[in-house]
């Protein structure tokens, strides 16, 4: 099953994405904590949070927030590393975010970031989201934004799946519209950022890139003309993965 892969590669990353610098960066987590409104009273909820990093981040921004991921080797990991942070007003549990364990209207705002590729139904994770947010709250969501060109979007998914078994398929901005749009969410800000990572630091991060190197180098080689979304280009200090990274912040009506 799809979820015990998920459990089995999150697992296996539980220390080593957060800790990544790509996951860290300016690009991948500055731009969204900057689209989280600043308020010391607001509650949040970080679905599929993984070991904390954006739960720790908007935390100094809101009052408090409640991390919920599937796998409990990140929940156990964001816990400890809100421990070593001296961060008191955020707290995590096992959870999924095709189905939150939260009545509706709990929160002020939920946010979650390059959860939904991983999801075989990323629209119930939006649907979520949107429910569990009162009247007038915010919905914060990033991920990696798929090619429009068919031929370009398989290839990069075939790359994912064979670095991260876990990886279901990334969604074009249009559907990741949608998606809100079907949860009855207006779209106040968003934004499309390229994100400039180290390749090879990536390929190991996933539980069987290694493996599937030689393959990889293979496919990268066979790259369609319409990728855009997903680039390898050789730089001074190494090979570089550029890839497009969606955001945006939705409202909820009153």
């Amino acid at each position: 099953m799809h979820e015990d892969a998920l459990r089995e590669e999150l697992t296996h990353q539980a220390t080593s994405f957060g800790r990544s610098p790509a996951m860290t960066s300016a690009e991948t987590l500055g731009t969204l904590v900057e689209l989280a409104p600043e308020d010391a009273r607001a509650g949040w909820i970080d679905v599929a949070c993984g070991p904390g990093v954006v739960s720790r981040a908007i935390a100094r921004k809101v009052g408090s927030v409640s991390g919920v991921d599937l796998t409990p080797a990140m929940v156990e990991e964001a816990k400890k590393r809100a421990d070593e942070e001296g961060i008191r007003n955020v707290d995590f549990a096992l959870g999924d975010a095709t189905a939150l364990d939260f009545p509706d209207a709990t929160f002020d705002g939920a946010i979650t970031r390059l959860s939904l590729h991983h999801v075989p139904a990323p629209a119930r994770v939006v649907a979520e989201m949107a429910r569990v947010v009162r009247p007038g709250g915010s919905v914060v969501l990033s991920d990696l934004a798929a090619d429009d060109d068919h031929e370009a979007a398989a290839w990069r998914e075939e790359i994912e799946r064979l670095r991260d078994p876990s990886h279901w398929a990334c969604l074009t901005p249009e559907r990741l519209r949608k998606a809100g749009a079907d949860a009855g969410l207006v779209v106040e800000d968003e934004k499309t950022v390229a994100v400039d990572i180290d390749f090879d630091e990536w390929l190991a991060r996933g539980s069987n890139g290694p493996a599937a190197a030689s393959l990889i180098e293979r496919l990268l080689d066979d790259q369609p003309a319409g990728a855009e979304s997903f680039n390898v280009v050789r730089h001074e200090s190494g090979r570089r993965l550029r890839q497009r990274y969606w955001l945006a912040r939705w409202r909820r009506p009153r």
